[in-house]
């Protein structure tokens, strides 16, 4: 759970080397104002890495971001995918399906693709926590999104580059 300050993940990126990417911001389009600076917090860090392209697609809702994310990596293909959303709970059930829903699709995402999916979702019981989720006081979640994603393309090249390593040993 994130509770205030406890994040170093935007500070922690002594030596981070970004290749040529591509990053995918797929968002919803529900609780807009609040996705919108999802999105502009995750533009802003990305920003910075002028070898990383950006592509962003919007979908209806939270429940759609695993089918628009597993189309786009099937078809095109992208280094990191980031899901944007924000569902804030209301008055029925309806919060708990969305919330399940979305988490495992992005959760069975990330084993069955070759490249990262990060869960940008915001799941609050009111707009103020969605709020302070965007630069309020527990930080920045768009951008923490886009630096998970740096590193985790990082990592993985990591991988691929010890894996190389090993192959020219034998």
């Amino acid at each position: 759970m994130s509770s205030l300050n406890n994040s170093n993940l935007l500070y922690i990126t002594d030596n981070l080397q970004v290749q040529a990417s591509q990053v995918v911001l797929i968002y919803t389009e529900w609780n807009h104002a609040i996705v919108n600076e999802l999105v502009a917090g995750a533009k802003r860090i990305l920003e910075q890495y002028p070898k990383v392209k950006v592509l962003t697609y919007q979908v209806p809702g939270c429940f759609e971001l695993p089918f628009a994310v597993k189309q786009h990596a099937t078809i095109v293909g992208g280094d990191a995918y980031i899901a944007f959303g924000c569902v804030i709970r209301g008055e029925t059930p309806h919060f708990d399906y969305v919330c399940k829903a979305v988490t495992e699709g992005i959760g069975n995402l990330n084993v069955t693709l070759d490249s990262p999916v990060v869960f940008g979702v915001l799941t609050v019981n009111t707009e103020e926590q969605a709020l302070e989720r965007i630069g309020g006081k527990h930080g920045h979640k768009g951008e923490e999104a886009a630096m998970a994603a740096l590193k985790m393309i990082a990592l993985k090249n990591t991988f691929k580059d010890e894996f190389q390593t090993f192959l020219e040993s034998l």
